[in-house]
C-alpha cells in the first residue's frame, strides 16, 4: 500500500489511506519500529494536531495503535507543525506526529512524522511503515497487558513554544509601533501568532481565528491571499502575516497591499544574513518553484542559489547536505535551521517584523529592487495525475510553450504531492504570454486528464 506523499499521509477522510483502521495499523507500524530501532528510555511520541474536525478521531486511533504495542503517546492539542517539531527535539523524545493536511480542505487530513531530531522521516523509515501496513499478518503479536503504553497530556506546550520563538530575537527588541494583521487561517496558530506579536508589543489585528472544524483554510490564510490583502488596507495596517492551516508557512503583505511571497522573503532574509557574515555556505536552497528573478537578484548580491524538487523535506536534505542553514519554497515555507528543523510560519513572521524594525524600514522598502519575472501559476484538478511526462499531447502543448518563449522563460508542468491536481508555471518576460501559455496547456491537460473541478 502506498501511504507517503512528498509531505507524509494524506487523504480525504474515511476514505484509503484515512480510515480509523489504516491509521490505528499506522500508529502501531510506528511504534514497532520505534521500540526495534531506539534506545530511548523516553519510550514517547508526541501528538499534536491542527483545528479540523477529523483531527479527534485521527489522534484517537493513532494513539490507540502506539499505546497497543507498547510506546507511551503525548497529547499537546492544537499547534503549529514547527511547534511539534520542537518539542520532538526539546523533549527528547523518540518522534512527533502532526495530524494536518495543511493547506486542504478540512474534509482532508494527514499524518506527518518527525525523527527524534526534529526532522521529516527518511525514505527508508516511511518505506517500512507502508510495509508493515500492508502486511495482512501484522501485528502478529503486541504487547502483553501490563506492558501496554500511556497517554499524556503536555498542558504548556503552547507557552514553551511561544517563548521559544520569542528567543530567536535579541532580549532588547520590541514590536512596539508595528500594526500588524494576523490571518490565521482558522487553523493552529490562531492563538500561537497574535499572543507572541502582541506580548513583544505590536499592535495585533486578528481574522480567522475561530476554528469550528470546518473552516480551516476556507477561503482563507496563506493559500487565498485576497483575505489579507483587503484586511490591510482596510485597517491601514504596517504589514499582514498569513498562515496556513499547520502553520509552516507564512506569507506577507506590504503596507501598500502587495503580497510578498516566500521567495522574497529567502531574497531579503539571505541578503541580510550574509551581511552579518551568517550565511552558510553563501548559498540559500529553494525549489524548481522559484521565480528565476529571485536567483537573478541573489546573483547580483554574490549568493547563490540552489535548487531541488518541491517540497520542504528535498529543501532541508539539500540544507543538511551541503551545510545550508536558509532554504525554503515559494508558497511560504521557510527554513532557518539555526532556529528550527521544519518550515516554521511564526519564526518566519517573527524574523521578518525584527529585520523592520531592526532597519526602520516598512515592508516595501525591504523588498524593493527584488523583481520577479512575471509568473502564472494554474492548478488543475484531475481524474489521474500520473505519467504526466509521457503524454504525448501534453508534451506537444509544453514545446510550442517553449518554441514562443524561445529560451526567455521557463515552464514546469508536474503533478501535486499533496492532492489530485497537476500544477503548471509559466515564466515569460511579458504576463499575458505567461498567461496564455499556461492556459493552453491547461486547456489540455483537462482535455486529455477530465477535469474534476477547482
Amino acid at each position: 500500500m502506498r501511504l507517503f506523499g512528498t509531505d507524509g499521509i494524506r487523504g480525504m477522510v474515511n476514505e484509503s489511506p484515512m480510515t480509523p483502521e489504516i491509521v490505528l495499523k499506522t500508529g502501531m507500524a510506528i511504534a514497532k519500529i520505534l521500540k526495534h530501532t531506539n534506545s530511548s528510555p523516553r519510550n514517547m511520541v508526541l501528538i499534536g494536531k491542527d483545528t479540523r474536525l477529523s483531527g479527534y478521531m485521527i489522534e484517537s486511533a493513532l494513539t490507540a495503535g502506539i499505546c497497543s504495542m507498547g510506546m507511551n503517546v503525548t497529547l499537546v492539542g492544537p499547534l503549529p507543525t514547527p511547534g511539534i517539531a520542537f518539542l520532538t527535539r526539546t523533549l527528547r523524545l523518540d518522534a512527533g506526529i502532526v495530524i494536518s493536511a495543511s493547506h486542504n480542505p478540512f474534509y482532508d487530513n494527514g499524518i506527518k512524522i518527525f525523527s527524534s531530531e526534529g526532522f521529516k522521516l527518511p525514505d527508508e523509515f516511511e518505506k517500512e511503515i507502508e510495509r508493515l501496513v500492508s502486511d495482512i499478518s501484522f501485528p502478529s503479536e503486541m504487547s502483553v497487558k501490563h506492558e501496554i503504553g500511556k497517554a499524556f497530556r503536555l498542558d504548556d506546550a503552547l507557552g514553551r513554544y511561544i517563548e521559544y520563538v520569542k528567543s530567536t530575537i535579541p532580549r532588547s527588541c520590541n514590536l512596539e509601533g508595528i500594526k500588524v494583521v494576523v490571518d490565521a487561517a482558522n487553523g493552529s496558530a490562531y492563538k500561537v501568532t497574535p499572543i507572541l506579536l502582541k506580548e513583544l508589543g505590536a499592535d495585533v489585528i486578528t481574522i480567522n481565528d475561530n476554528p469550528n472544524g470546518k473552516n480551516i483554510n476556507d477561503n482563507c490564510g496563506s493559500t487565498y491571499p485576497d483575505c489579507i490583502i483587503k484586511a490591510v488596507k482596510g485597517f491601514g495596517a504596517d504589514i499582514g502575516i498569513a498562515h496556513d492551516g499547520d502553520a509552516d508557512r507564512t506569507i506577507f503583505v506590504d503596507e501598500k497591499g502587495n503580497l510578498v511571497d516566500g521567495d522574497k522573503i529567502l531574497a531579503i532574509w539571505a541578503c541580510e544574513l550574509k551581511a552579518e557574515h551568517r550565511l552558510n555556505g553563501n548559498g540559500v536552497v529553494a525549489t524548481v518553484m522559484t521565480n528565476s528573478g529571485i536567483e537573478k537578484y541573489l546573483s547580483s548580491q554574490g549568493i547563490r542559489l540552489i535548487r531541488t524538487k518541491v517540497g520542504d523535506r528535498y529543501v532541508v536534505e539539500e540544507m543538511m547536505k551541503g551545510g545550508y542553514n536558509l532554504g525554503g519554497e515559494q508558497s511560504g515555507h521557510i527554513i532557518f535551521l539555526d532556529y528550527n528543523t521544519t518550515g516554521d510560519g511564526p519564526i518566519t513572521a517573527l524574523q521578518v517584523l525584527y529585520l523592520m524594525k531592526k532597519k526602520g524600514l516598512s515592508m516595501s522598502k525591504l523588498t524593493d529592487g527584488i523583481q520577479p519575472y512575471p509568473q502564472v501559476l494554474l492548478n488543475i484538478s484531475v481524474l489521474n495525475k500520473d505519467g504526466i511526462e509521457d503524454d504525448p499531447e501534453i508534451k506537444r502543448a509544453i514545446d510550442e510553450g517553449d518554441e514562443i518563449l524561445n529560451g526567455s522563460g521557463r515552464i514546469l508542468v508536474r503533478p501535486s504531492g499533496t492532492e489530485p491536481k497537476i500544477r503548471v508555471m509559466v515564466e515569460a518576460p511579458e504576463h499575458d504570454t505567461a498567461k496564455t501559455i499556461a492556459e493552453k496547456i491547461s486547456a489540455t491537460i483537462c482535455r486529455t486528464r477530465g477535469k474534476e473541478g477547482s
